[in-house]
């Protein structure tokens, strides 16, 4: 069918997702059916005005102005009422997603989730970007073209890292090669990106991407239209792209703002009604659906609970779950289908819409879930330690070995290590309101600079010497390198 279009001038919509998984997929596939002759054109939906996925009205839009072909890219798989109206009107639609599959399947010309029960694809782990490439390497391969997807590969990389696919298997290939094209910023828009945020080129590594360049593809969605980083993603003005970098710039400062507003008046509340539940919910209308994925993260790692934050409405609310690895929220969610308006996502993260008047019984379930699920279990965050070692070992080529096993990210963290006794030379506190320590560690003849993010107020005065766990990483500042202890955890040596 999508030959079909591309060869007949059929007008094809890219319909995507509003988060930086969706926007490179959008882009990829858009770009790429474009460089093969098709009239490709992007479709992201608006988060507050539309919300997530498909919606009748967009697809009835498309379908007036000409599309007769619309293929998904991180969303689809869950709005089976869409597809089948849609396809109705005589609106053909061929749904890409890697999100869980639910019981009812969209009656789609054909769906592609790796995730499916039925399918034969070996790595079932793939983000949507990822999937969306796979279409269209299938594409290019049937007519000798699968070298123009080189090209692609950054945004491969941008895409899987901040949606934190796991880096295994077919990802870590994926992002390794893409990490390779996006160190030779080849593409106008990051480029200025990276120019923006003051990222040196050659130095974009997964983590660059993690807090960096991901957040600020996120801000315009989060914020505005996520069309602005999809435009950044595929200009080809200089001018243009100086605009849109300085645009998402200013935009990801106020979602930074925003996102620690929110956090605090979140904390507060659930603080005062109590955090002993198994699984925490909260909402206000204070609280704006595009940051709440971020803070319900932020409060999941600082309460190690299942937390639901949402953005209430007179009749219709809009939440986002983040759970941890003993409690598989879609699972929960699935089981409350009946409450929600829709809903999707992934085992530790999902998005749900609900009717305003079903919050008390949603969050009346989901606990009862929780607590049968979660009873008798230490809720205590574990983090494995690959080896206990003294500073010393760390010298020579250490770090450079530990390089073999990169890129690392989610799935494939950097090698942590517990290392005992260590004498605290000096630090101080960094960051807003001294959220971060700063640290110059020693033990015996080797000195070593550290980093404790969110830890600024955790650190006793009395204590002169830690046991630290952490992993190396490199400090980049001003163009130099530094090699440098990424502090996890600390306490008073024993």
């Amino acid at each position: 069918r999508v030959y079909r279009a591309l060869l007949s001038g059929e007008t094809i919509a890219i319909y995507g997702d509003f988060d930086a998984d969706g926007i490179t997929a959008t882009a990829l596939l858009t770009q790429g059916l474009s460089s093969l002759g098709g009239r490709a054109i992007p479709y992201i939906p608006h988060r507050i005005e539309e919300g997530y996925g498909l919606n009748h009205a967009a697809l009835e839009s498309l379908h007036r102005k000409g599309v007769t072909l619309v293929i998904t890219v991180d969303c689809g798989i869950s709005a089976a009422p869409e597809v089948e109206e849609a396809q109705s009107r005589g609106l053909d639609i061929v749904i890409t997603d890697h999100h869980t599959v639910p019981q009812k399947m969209p009656p789609a010309l054909a769906t592609v989730d790796p995730k499916r029960a039925d399918s034969l694809y070996p790595f079932p782990d793939l983000a949507g970007v990822g999937v969306a490439f796979k279409l269209l390497q299938g594409l290019l391969i049937s007519i000798g073209k699968e070298s123009d997807l080189d090209q692609l590969l950054d945004l491969v990389a941008l895409g899987t890292v901040t949606d934190m696919a796991p880096l295994l298997g077919e990802n870590r290939y994926l992002v390794k090669r893409g990490l390779e094209v996006l160190n030779s910023a080849n593409r106008l828009g990051l480029r200025e990106m990276m120019r923006c945020a003051g990222i040196s080129l050659g130095s974009i590594a997964p983590e660059t991407i993690s807090w960096i360049l991901g957040p600020r593809l996120n801000a315009a969605g989060r914020l505005d239209h996520a069309i602005i980083s999809y435009d950044l993603l595929s200009t080809s003005s200089t001018e243009e792209a100086q605009r849109l970098a300085n645009l998402l710039e200013r935009k990801n400062a106020e979602r930074q703002r925003l996102n620690e507003t929110v956090l605090a008046k979140a904390r507060e509340k659930l603080t005062a009604m109590g955090t002993d539940s198994p699984l925490l919910m909260v909402g206000s209308e204070d609280y704006p659906s595009g940051v709440v994925g971020v803070v319900a993260g932020r409060l999941m790692e600082e309460f190690y609970r299942p937390i639901v934050v949402f953005e209430l409405s007179k009749e219709s609310s809009r939440g986002s779950a983040r759970s941890i690895p003993e409690f598989d929220i879609i699972a929960a969610l699935t089981q409350c289908s009946d409450l929600l308006s829709r809903f999707g996502g992934h085992p530790m993260a999902a998005g749900f819409t609900v009717p305003t008047e079903n919050l008390m019984h949603l969050q009346e379930r989901l606990t009862e879930i929780a607590a049968s699920q979660l009873a008798d279990l230490d809720l205590r965050p574990l983090r494995p330690i690959a080896a206990e070692l003294p500073l010393s070992s760390l010298q020579g080529r250490a770090f450079q070995m530990m390089q073999q096993l990169a890129p690392f990210g989610c799935a494939n963290p950097l090698p942590t290590f517990l290392s005992r006794g260590v004498k605290v030379m000096e630090y101080r506190s960094v960051g807003a309101g001294g959220e971060h320590l700063r640290l110059k560690l020693r033990e015996g003849n080797v000195t070593w600079d550290g980093v404790a993010f969110r830890m600024g107020h955790l650190i006793d005065e009395g204590t002169p010497h830690l046991d630290i766990v952490y992993n190396l990483e490199v400090d980049r500042w001003r163009g130099e390198e530094m090699l440098q202890l990424n502090i996890l955890d600390f306490a008073p040596a024993t």
